[in-house]
């Protein structure tokens, strides 16, 4: 399955921020990674290679390789409303990045691993593609024998609220109920630049 297995920490210093989660390396190093380190003397970046930056940190935040990636931004770009906002929201209504929203896995990268092990149903049925697009009212539900998994219980503990889910712990079923505003959704994204960058 495609995905990105490269280093987590040069990508997170590289655009000085956690896009992996918590990183003691940035903590320790926030400066792009290099030779040549701190003291490298960096000249003042074009505007497509601003732009391509934003696209290349919206690819690594969601976890979408370059083709997927394309392809989505394709589909924002048919659908009436604006094509930048339309990109966020097809990228939130993943299936992998909604297990991540509801706090079934801590990360995005763990909630891609949860559902192609198969531990995640969707509207009742076994759903292993972490690529797959929910619609309002969809139903995201942990498989009964993964309900005792540590990794589940100990992410559900710190799990954050987003008003486009609803989740019941006692089930521990979720459900997609709308695609989030851009306003919801918490990712630093300047996804104008990335519309920017696929106009050219």
């Amino acid at each position: 399955m495609a995905r990105y297995r490269g280093p987590k920490a040069k990508i997170a210093r590289r655009f000085r921020e956690p896009i992996f989660g918590p990183s003691k390396a940035l903590e320790k190093k926030n400066y792009p990674p290099g030779m040549h380190g701190n003291s490298r003397r960096r000249g003042k970046k074009s505007e497509y290679a601003i732009q391509l930056a934003e696209k290349q940190k919206a690819k690594y935040t969601y976890g979408v390789l370059e083709k997927q990636f394309a392809l989505t931004f394709d589909k924002a770009a048919r659908k009436k409303g604006i094509t930048g906002e339309n990109l966020l929201k097809f990228l939130e209504s993943r299936l992998d990045n909604t297990v991540f929203r509801l706090g079934i896995a801590p990360t995005r990268r763990a909630a891609r691993q949860l559902v192609s092990h198969k531990h995640i149903k969707v509207n009742g049925v076994l759903t292993n593609i972490p690529s797959y697009s929910l619609r309002p009212g969809d139903k995201i539900e942990v498989r009964e024998r993964s309900k005792s998994l540590e990794l589940i219980s100990d992410a559900l503990t710190g799990r954050k609220q987003f008003s486009w889910l609803e989740w019941d712990n006692g089930s521990y079923t979720g459900t997609f109920l709308n695609y989030p505003e851009r306003e919801e959704i918490p990712e630093n994204i300047k996804e104008q630049l990335i519309v920017e960058l696929y106009s050219k």
